[in-house]
């Protein structure tokens, strides 16, 4: 884990002062009952583009753009190319963003929306990236990558810093884990400052490329499927060279969940909470309804990571589990 320090991260977060959300550390009654220890809900739903990846992608192009980039292209499941497009335009720089077929539309909306080029290619988020790594090889473009990255684990990291000064006896982190930067990123820095914490990655059971990957040992490639938690899938690259080894390292423990349970967790938000998130930042909530998060004498923080669910997809979700 040499490959970043907590100076790093406080440098990411000076960079990230008046360009991103300080977000909200709220405590859920609801939650808090359920576990029987104080549950907080850390809200990167109000960041401007709806999720922390604004935090990362925010992180890496204002470096780039002190070193003269004009122009950069990413693969994205959703979150990360609109984060891109939204730090780019800020900055002048031109963005091209590879999806796949997979990303919901009002994902690809909303990347379009920002200014960015969209490129929809293949039906994987590996399918995306070879179209991105493409474009950087054969039109100039700076390639981004979506989390393995230490600019991006480091922008991300800033969510740990603001967990533990806002609470500081914090005792179980609840973090979504897909290719892992925003879960190696608030493990390191919380953890580096707490080492006592205790750090859960949640994600679903369809799919789930890290967890499938830290089981083998090594990067592995994993069948992207359909899912309510569609931000979590992708693989993390054969050639991984930072958030599985990180991951590897601070991870106590990956909680997978059922379709059912994402549902429970995206209804719940809605219902006891007042948040409209989308699935993959349900997960956490899920896991505690689920009683899947071991108590510890502290409280318990879940990353509720982005609200970018398409809304009559929410409300589908909603509906036909009225009775849960």
């Amino acid at each position: 884990m040499s490959i970043l320090s907590l100076a790093d991260v406080f440098r990411a977060r000076r960079r990230l002062a008046g360009r991103v959300t300080h977000t909200p550390l709220v405590e859920s009654a609801s939650l808090s009952q359920q576990a029987g220890v104080p549950v907080y809900l850390k809200l990167e739903t109000v960041q401007p583009t709806g999720s922390f990846k604004v935090r990362g992608a925010t992180n890496t192009l204002a470096q780039m753009a002190a070193e003269g980039v004009t122009k950069v292209v990413t693969a994205s499941t959703g979150n990360h190319g609109r984060a891109l497009a939204y730090a780019a335009r800020a900055l002048g720089i031109e963005a091209a963003v590879c999806m796949s077929s997979l990303v919901p539309k009002n994902k690809v909306d909303a990347v379009s929306a920002l200014g960015a080029r969209v490129v929809i290619v293949g039906r994987s988020q590996d399918d995306a990236q070879v179209e991105a790594l493409r474009l950087a090889s054969d039109e100039g473009y700076a390639f981004v990558p979506p989390f393995d990255d230490v600019r991006v684990i480091a922008g991300q990291a800033t969510i740990g810093l603001e967990i533990l000064e806002a609470l500081p006896d914090a005792a179980t982190l609840v973090v979504p884990l897909s290719g892992g930067g925003l879960f190696s990123g608030v493990a390191f820095a919380a953890k580096t400052i707490r080492p006592d914490l205790c750090a859960i990655g949640v994600t679903m059971a369809r799919g789930a490329a890290m967890h499938e990957s830290l089981a083998a040992g090594r990067p592995i490639a994993v069948e992207e499927v359909a899912t309510l938690a569609d931000s979590l899938g992708g693989g993390i690259g054969l050639d991984n060279r930072y958030t599985f080894a990180m991951t590897h390292d601070l991870v106590d423990d990956i909680v997978l969940l059922d379709e059912p349970s994402i549902a429970r967790g995206i209804v719940h938000a809605y219902r006891a909470e007042r948040l409209i998130v989308e699935g993959a930042a349900a997960v956490g909530i899920a896991a505690v309804l689920d009683g899947r998060i071991p108590v510890k004498n502290g409280p318990i923080v879940i990353v509720v990571s982005g609200a970018n669910i398409d809304i009559d997809a929410h409300r589908r979700i909603v509906m036909e589990n009225a009775d849960a």
